[in-house]
């Protein structure tokens, strides 16, 4: 496993007072997504070691013919991924699916306790095939900056409410970015530039349990990886939901 540091604004986090961010989250007031409408979304899979069955533990999505960005605490140490791509129904095997297993991990010095750098690149061992259920997604190709009181849209295959079960088909919601300056006083810690917050107050739409790593889309481009939460109050957040900041890391994305 590759790690490579990149140069961000050098923020202090502080540990919430009173919240406790919450990661492996799903969608919450989603409705069903239409078939092949997501082509770029990928379920990340590991070998359950006592049913020795491939299970859903995170979302990700398909950048390029080799790559899928996920969030890096989807990652754990001797545990062999695979992604699966063309999939509606993660509990069926649809004929439009497709298993492949992952030959490299990247990841940015992620650190676990602030949620700081919360991105990974899996390599795949082969290609994605060239079907009509699969395609990549873009990512900015420049520092973006998303305002206050946007639009964009999140889905996963996660519970739909606190301390639910996954849901086998998958769901998409949109979310309101939500102003960095609120964001922060609201978690009453730093939150950098490398994070965006969205959705998970007000209307209470966002992501839960079980789906870490899908993206945040904001006009056809992926801007961001789900990356944690409020915990225990999913349908009733506290709290914006908080997504890495993909831009800001595009000369560590470049590298690959």
């Amino acid at each position: 496993m590759a790690a490579t540091s990149v140069l961000l604004l050098l923020v202090t986090l502080l540990p919430p007072q009173g919240l406790t961010a919450h990661q492996d989250s799903g969608i919450v007031n989603g409705e069903k997504t239409k078939n092949n409408s997501k082509r770029y979304m990928v379920s990340v899979q590991e070998r359950n070691k006592e049913t020795r069955k491939e299970e859903h533990i995170c979302g990700g999505f398909l950048v390029s013919d080799n790559f899928v960005m996920t969030a890096a605490h989807c990652y754990t140490s001797g545990v062999q991924l695979t992604v699966v791509f063309g999939v509606h129904n993660i509990q069926k095997w649809e004929h439009s699916a497709h298993r492949i297993g992952v030959k490299s991990y990247y990841i940015n010095d992620y650190d676990l306790e602030t949620h700081k750098n919360d991105i990974m690149l899996l390599e795949l061992k082969t290609p994605t095939p060239r079907r009509s259920s699969v395609k990549p997604i873009p990512v900015p190709k420049k520092d973006l900056h998303i305002k206050a009181g946007a639009i964009c849209n999140v889905a996963g295959w996660g519970a739909t409410e606190t301390n639910g079960f996954a849901n086998a088909e998958l769901l998409d919601v949109n979310v309101a970015v939500v102003d960095r300056g609120d964001c922060q006083r609201t978690w009453r810690r730093a939150i950098p530039t490398s994070m965006i917050c969205a959705g998970g107050t007000a209307d209470d739409n966002g992501f839960c349990q079980g789906d870490s790593g899908g993206p945040l889309v904001c006009g056809g481009i992926a801007v961001g990886v789900v990356s944690f939460n409020d915990a225990d109050y999913c349908n009733q957040s506290r709290a914006p939901n908080v997504y890495t900041n993909i831009s800001t890391y595009l000369p560590w994305i470049k590298k690959y």
